[in-house]
């Protein structure tokens, strides 16, 4: 009996340390994982982008930023596609951003502190209407927060 304990308790030891590497790369796979696909993709980022411009459509601290772009349907939708082409991009999906960089963009509209304040909240809103977790949402404002200084102030 005790020998059949011993060996069970052997198999179930060599078994275990079988399975840890497959769930150790398993676990590397989700960590590597890139904050495009951990927010769904193409079409997620395009839905939080139209929830997002329904938003400051309706936000009267920004919106007069947006009156020409919201009044032209095919401006509209260029702006639409670029800004999900720019998150798209900078968080690892394989899209291409092909606007203008974002000083050249901003140039002339003396946008200030509280507007760009009032932009983030908006988009954090469109992030929440889709249950986007803190982590993904945290990590992507950690990558737009730093064009803050290329936006703010031209």
């Amino acid at each position: 009996m005790r020998k059949t304990l011993i060996v069970v308790t052997i198999a179930i030891a060599v078994t275990l340390g079988c399975f840890s590497p497959a769930i150790a790369s398993v676990q590397g796979q989700m960590a590597k994982k890139s904050l495009y696909s951990r927010l769904g993709g193409t079409k997620a980022i395009n839905a939080v982008v139209d929830e997002f411009v329904n938003i400051v459509g309706a936000d009267s601290r920004i919106n007069k930023f947006f009156a020409d772009t919201v009044k032209d349907p095919k401006q509209l939708a260029k702006f639409k596609k670029n800004l999900a082409d720019q998150i798209c991009s900078a968080t690892g999906g394989p899209c291409k951003y092909k606007g203008k960089d974002m000083a050249t963009a901003h140039k002339g509209m003396g946008i200030t502190d509280a507007d760009f304040n009032a932009l983030v909240e908006d988009l954090v809103a469109a992030l929440n209407k889709f249950n986007v977790p803190d982590a993904e949402k945290n990590e992507l404002l950690g990558i737009l927060g730093p064009l803050k200084p290329q936006i703010v102030g031209k």
